[in-house]
């Protein structure tokens, strides 16, 4: 090689361009390969593989509960109550006229206690709220982190309407039994009382509370949030025993009520004065845990929610469907995806060759192309499981990659070379900007599906986007500077 070759060599790689490119793909081999456990995973490595690639099992559930949308000419608030009353089941008014009824009733079951309350149905759906949806989400998200579950996905399938009518669990390396332990496992949800110095005594456990409501501010409008939850009779006067017992009516502060999950403490609060001396005359069933103000009060108090259920779901669920991949199956599709992606990288280093006729072009090319996918699959490592959609979405991540690619190297190229960096410089600056436009319409076209809960379609839209940024901020720029080194070239130097 001569000087000048090796000076340009280095004066490119020393460009920030190009360095950081080759930095990614570095940062990226390392997570994949050797960050623990990587090392001992094979060819995989720390990706996560989906329940396509690496066998398991899925679970659809339904919800055993309705939303309704209602018409009265009384305080929404207030017949809500009387309609839960009425059901006999725990009804929430998440809109000014739609309900969230949790238990399973017929719409002519429920026509007929809204018409005896002065008010008549007007839509009627199966499933849940949005926020339900989300809690019951995060619940059985923690079930899984707890029980050491790895490459888990949990979607909820929402309708047009805003109501979740389903809920689909893919647990990959887990057998059907362990998933169906997963949905049904609940906690052991504990409350004792603060005695004397660090000591405590049990006072009831979960299944002494008959429900528990959603998040509210307190009071109404407030700042400050809390969960409030209701006690069965027997738990409402063993709480106000222990109360007196221990002296927490007396001397709230050097009593601590204290919640606890599987023996992790998770609340501890004293009494509330008025709550103290309500226990002195009469048990008290209706109790709230307050647990701050601002957002952060808000996101403990949803926490709390979780815990006093103990991992219990809001709604009841039925499994509406289940199936298995075994992981000889995930494995013939592991091996099958990693001999797609190398056909397909053939095929267009080969077409590439055919076009332009000219190694030094294409070398740099289909490199580039490689480097995208790694940096793709290094940061994947963090945010996506990778299924047969997501593959596919690495395969379209290449196809357009090169196109790209190939826009910009015929836009630059002026009878194999660049004749002045002013003019590479206007050239290529235009071909970035018609690469940008297909980047912004790609990444637009692919929002609908990254956003939405449309199960493995979500994935392969969330690989596309990535790739098209990754392409865009990172991999184009690169290139460029790199086939400017090459286009200027002399003759003699080729």
């Amino acid at each position: 090689m001569s000087d000048d070759n090796s000076g340009g060599l280095i004066k490119t790689l020393k460009d920030w361009r190009v360095a950081l490119m080759l930095l990614l793909v570095v940062f990226s081999i390392v997570s994949i390969y050797v960050i623990p456990p990587g090392v001992s995973n094979g060819m995989t490595g720390n990706l996560q593989l989906g329940l396509d690639l690496e066998g398991g099992s899925w679970i659809q559930l339904s919800f055993q509960s309705e939303v309704v949308r209602f018409d009265t000419d009384e305080d929404p608030e207030i017949f809500a109550a009387r309609i839960g009353e009425a059901l006999d089941a725990e009804v929430f008014l998440f809109e000014e006229d739609r309900l969230e009824i949790r238990a399973p009733f017929s719409r002519e079951e429920l026509e007929t206690v809204f018409e005896e309350n002065g008010a008549t149905i007007v839509t009627y759906e199966d499933g849940v709220s949005p926020d339900t949806a989300d809690q019951i989400k995060l619940i059985l998200e923690n079930k899984v982190n707890n029980l050491g579950t790895k490459d888990a996905r949990i979607n909820t399938i929402t309708g047009l309407n805003g109501v979740t009518q389903y809920i689909r669990l893919e647990l990959a390396g887990v057998d059907i039994a362990t998933a169906q332990e997963i949905v049904g496992s609940q906690g052991k949800f504990e409350i004792r009382i603060e005695t004397t110095g660090n000591e405590t005594e049990h006072v009831l456990y979960g299944d002494a509370i008959k429900s528990v409501s959603t998040p509210t501010q307190d009071p109404p409008g407030s700042d400050v949030w809390g969960v409030g939850f209701t006690l069965t009779e027997g738990g409402a006067a063993a709480f106000r025993d222990a109360a007196i017992t221990y002296g927490a009516t007396t001397n709230p502060e050097a009593h601590e009520i204290m919640m606890l999950l599987d023996d992790e403490m998770v609340y501890s609060a004293s009494l509330n004065p008025t709550l103290a001396t309500e226990l002195k005359t009469a048990p008290v069933r209706e109790l709230r845990a307050t647990t701050g103000s601002g957002e952060e009060g808000l996101e403990d108090a949803k926490t709390l929610e979780i815990h006093l259920r103990a991992g219990a779901l809001p709604v009841d669920v039925e499994i509406a469907g289940s199936g298995t991949v075994s992981a000889s199956l995930g494995e013939h599709f592991k091996v099958m995806s990693v001999i797609a992606g190398l056909l397909a990288l053939m095929a267009v280093a080969a077409t590439v060759y055919y076009w332009y006729r000219e190694p030094a072009i294409v070398l740099p090319m289909i490199g580039t192309n490689i480097a995208e996918i790694i940096i793709l699959l290094g940061i994947a490592t963090y945010l996506q499981q990778l299924d047969l959609a997501s593959i596919a979405g690495l395969i379209a991540v290449l196809g357009t990659g090169i196109d790209q690619l190939v826009v910009i190297t015929d836009e630059v190229i002026y009878e194999g070379r660049v004749p002045s960096e002013n003019l590479y410089l206007k050239r290529f600056n235009r071909a970035l900007g018609i690469i940008m436009v297909a980047a912004c319409t790609t990444v637009i076209a692919m929002l609908p599906l990254a956003v939405m809960d449309l199960a493995n379609l979500r994935g392969f839209a969330i690989i596309t986007i990535l790739g098209v940024l990754i392409g865009v901020l990172i991999t184009r720029p690169a290139y460029g500077k790199i086939i400017m080194a090459i286009l200027s070239k002399k003759p003699g130097d080729r």
